[in-house]
């Protein structure tokens, strides 16, 4: 997919008479990268793609490539949940074991990814570049209202170290105060025991039609849109959800505990 997304950009960019360093300046990018890509040597961020899409006028050709070079990156069971998450309206994520993936930065995710010896470096590297495009869905024109409920003991897990740690957390603050359409909520650890702790899931609300929900295991995922387990899933949520600390008092827990990773 990565030759196909680079002979289709070569193709149109000489239909247009453009050189690469003509195609560079009008969609902002360096001349070296559109050479690399072209050449199937860089992949293609979803940012790349629409651009190119809106320059040649290709209606979609260009990000529907990209998305599949995207899905190409994550594991096979994964991918029809994350089509999902590309259209949904809204997503409510809970998660206690780590930063839910929308929400992790590039060291994180890394960390998280090379914490088991059975990954190929390429493989990581391919994982942690499809997380990343992922997460332009919460920048997008129209972004989903994305609600993330964590763990407290998510803060203080050590996922590469201390300086990843802190910039992850730092993250979390920047994007809770910077995105008017994500909450983030932390349940403290003075809660106890609580509901969520069965483990992690996420209920999402397509544009059009009811809620389905996602569980995930280590080995596999799976989505149900069954009446019952949703109804089971929204009533787990909204538990969680009433123990957990509000937006800004979760941010400023967050920030509390970021200054333990120096």
């Amino acid at each position: 997919m990565l030759d196909h997304f680079g002979e289709e950009l070569k193709l149109a960019r000489v239909a247009a008479e453009m050189s690469q360093q003509e195609l560079a300046g009008a969609i902002s990018y360096s001349t070296a990268l559109v050479g690399k890509i072209e050449n199937g040597d860089r992949r293609p961020s979803a940012d790349f793609a629409r651009r190119c899409d809106s320059v040649f006028n290709t209606n979609g050709l260009f990000v529907r490539i990209q998305r599949l070079i995207s899905r190409d990156g994550m594991v096979a069971w994964f991918r029809e949940f994350a089509a999902l998450e590309q259209e949904a309206a809204a997503l409510r994520w809970f998660e206690p074991l780590f930063v839910p993936g929308l929400l992790q930065t590039e060291a994180y995710a890394r960390a998280l990814l090379s914490a088991s010896d059975l990954r190929s470096e390429e493989d990581i590297a391919q994982q942690v570049a499809a997380r990343l495009e992922r997460q332009e869905v919460l920048t997008r024109q129209n972004p989903p209202m994305f609600t993330a409920v964590i763990d407290q003991f998510v803060l203080r897990r050590s996922v590469g170290g201390p300086v990843v740690m802190r910039e992850q957390l730092q993250h979390l603050i920047k994007i809770g105060t910077s995105l008017a359409r994500v909450r983030i909520h932390v349940v403290p650890l003075s809660v106890g025991a609580y509901a969520g702790l069965n483990g992690p899931f996420v209920v999402a609300t397509p544009p059009v039609g009811e809620d389905v929900v996602y569980v995930e295991g280590p080995f596999h995922g799976e989505i149900s849109d069954r009446s019952e387990d949703v109804k089971q899933a929204v009533q787990v949520w909204e538990s969680i959800r009433g123990e957990a600390l509000p937006h800004q008092q979760s941010l400023e827990l967050i920030s509390e505990e970021a200054e333990r990773w120096t």
